[in-house]
């Protein structure tokens, strides 16, 4: 992949946004838009997403949101709102795509964590522009095991070399961290919840969760299920809160097949992770 920047104007100004694309041939193969978790960025996916997208021969669009990455920073006195995943699925994500042309195209979302929620967020706002989701460690709601990791995630931050890492990753390490980090935290986040907007799902979804999931149980994707009845639940063993790392291969697959079952054959020859 190679990262570029795309600009979206929103009321505050205009702001870069960092993408790459996965094989830009645009020949009518599946489209798969990459949601990154809450720490992630176009760098910290590696290339995971490219292996999805040669072994299902499908085109990628991977990017950093707002804060992230090489996009623009996040300024330190802009704190996250508690609906920053609804503002990123119902506002600058819709831009993004409108700035890059390609948002008449019916897509594929596959997010990560946040990411994951991000995507089922969209999918109930924008159902006709949605072919399905995969939702990989998504959260639904909140729950103590998340925040309690994400306090260890601060302490780590403040008192580990875990910002030095991060900022392999992002230009403004803080940006990304604190912006993260003081929202889930926040008195005001603990009543967040897509619980209720799930049923508005039209799309086939797909919920992904690792059984050793240090920042989510398997609730999550049960409540998705118990919701959005079309939804297919995968618990993977022997995982915790990154499949993409932890089960490539297997996550690989079932993201093939997924697609696979949901799309014309004749569009989309079948592969697999090898």
């Amino acid at each position: 992949m190679t990262p570029a920047r795309a600009a979206i104007a929103l009321p505050g100004g205009t702001i870069d946004i960092e993408v790459a694309w996965v094989d830009g041939a645009r020949d009518g193969r599946p489209f798969v838009v990459f949601l990154h978790e809450g720490l992630g960025s176009v760098a910290m996916w590696r290339d995971w997403p490219e292996t999805v997208c040669r072994a299902g021969r499908y085109e990628g669009l991977v990017y950093s949101r707002y804060g992230y990455g090489r996009s623009t920073a996040r300024p330190p006195a802009e704190k996250w709102s508690p609906r920053f995943m609804h503002e990123e699925a119902e506002v600058r994500l819709p831009l993004l795509l409108d700035a890059l042309g390609v948002r008449r195209r019916k897509r594929w979302l596959v997010g990560h964590s946040d990411g994951g929620s991000i995507a089922l967020i969209h999918a109930a706002r924008y159902p006709d522009e949605v072919a399905g989701v995969v939702g990989i460690a998504p959260h639904i709601r909140v729950e103590d095991v998340s925040i309690a990791s994400i306090e260890r995630a601060r302490d780590a931050y403040r008192t580990t070399d875990l910002r030095a890492r991060l900022a392999r990753y992002h230009a403004d390490p803080d940006s990304a961290f604190w912006g993260w980090n003081d929202v889930w935290l926040s008195k005001e986040f603990r009543d967040w919840s897509i619980e209720a907007m799930l049923a508005g799902l039209r799309c086939p979804v797909l919920a992904i969760q690792g059984v050793d999931d240090e920042y989510g149980t398997l609730a999550q994707v049960e409540g998705i299920r118990r919701r959005a009845p079309q939804t297919e639940v995968v618990a993977l063993d022997d995982c915790g809160h990154s499949p993409q790392r932890d089960q490539p291969r297997e996550l690989t697959n079932r993201i093939i097949d997924f697609i696979g079952r949901h799309t014309d054959a004749a569009d989309n020859p079948r592969g697999g992770a090898t």
